[in-house]
């Protein structure tokens, strides 16, 4: 991994994480395009803790909140967890692998875009006609829960399909991007641990440091900085967006995104690691 590579995918993860387009499947497409054989999951974990950096700035008081009695929104950000959890626990190897090896993944990358597209294309056009909308609860918390456990799949968007369902589900706009912004903590945290586990375990953090030295480092620390900073402008304009239930530019941008992905693997673009 260059340092270059790192600053780009670094700039990449803080705009994408909290914008509904999925961080996870541009980090994908770039890193097929750069031909990167390195770092794989672990430097992507890192990418999203800068992240973690940004929501905590914006949402500290929110954070403190939790653990305040009577601990109701502690208790539905825990339930909210436990899909993306069980779920990444099984697949983590899965995915790291389709990101790295997989023949075809512009193809997939394109329909997970168009999927994330089209769902929020349904929900701009549902929130135009409704009027009431419902507090923070169970019927808002469970779907974003499991909408953020199918959000493990590269180019499905995690923001997207989490305040889409809490907002289908009749959620306030608000109430629901903050509560998605905050599941995001322990999701990317508990991956995180995990992914340090195994790595250390399998031996292949060492071995990209040995293979890389000080780059790696340089690397990974450039990274996490980057995308904790551009994270914070991404919040703020994702806020602006849910406000005023805008998201047909981003729609639009997936699928634009998708035919570049299409037409990238026709080229054999798409570099297997």
């Amino acid at each position: 991994m260059e340092i270059w590579q790192a600053v780009v995918l670094g700039l990449m993860q803080g705009l994408t994480e909290f914008l509904p387009v999925s961080s996870s499947g541009h980090l994908v497409f770039l890193q097929r395009i750069f031909g990167m054989t390195e770092g794989g999951l672990f430097f992507n974990i890192i990418l999203h803790l800068g992240t973690i950096v940004a929501v905590c700035a914006v949402f500290w008081r929110d954070i403190l909140g939790l653990f305040k009695k009577p601990f109701k929104t502690l208790g539905f950000l825990v339930v909210a967890s436990i899909p993306a959890a069980i779920v990444g626990f099984l697949l983590e190897d899965l995915i790291d692998t389709m990101g790295q090896e997989f023949e075809y993944i512009g193809v997939i990358l394109a329909v997970f875009f168009l999927i994330t597209a089209t769902l929020l294309f349904v929900t701009e056009v549902v929130l135009k006609k409704r009027q009431n909308q419902l507090p923070l609860g169970w019927r808002t918390v469970v779907p974003m829960g499991l909408a953020q456990a199918v959000a493990i799949l590269p180019g499905i968007s995690r923001s997207g399909s989490t305040i889409c369902a809490g907002l289908l589900a009749g959620g306030k706009n608000e109430e629901v991007a903050k509560f998605s912004f905050l599941m995001s903590i322990p999701v990317i945290l508990g991956s995180f641990v995990i992914s340090l586990i195994k790595g250390l375990v399998k031996g292949d953090i060492q071995q990209d440091f040995i293979d890389n030295g000080a780059v790696y480092g340089w690397s990974i620390a450039l990274g996490f900085i980057i995308s904790a900073i551009v994270g914070l402008f991404a919040i703020k304009l994702m806020l602006k967006a849910i406000q005023k239930a805008n998201y047909k530019w981003f729609s639009l941008y997936l699928v634009l995104l998708a035919v570049t992905c299409v037409v990238l693997q026709c080229c054999g673009l798409f570099k297997v690691a």
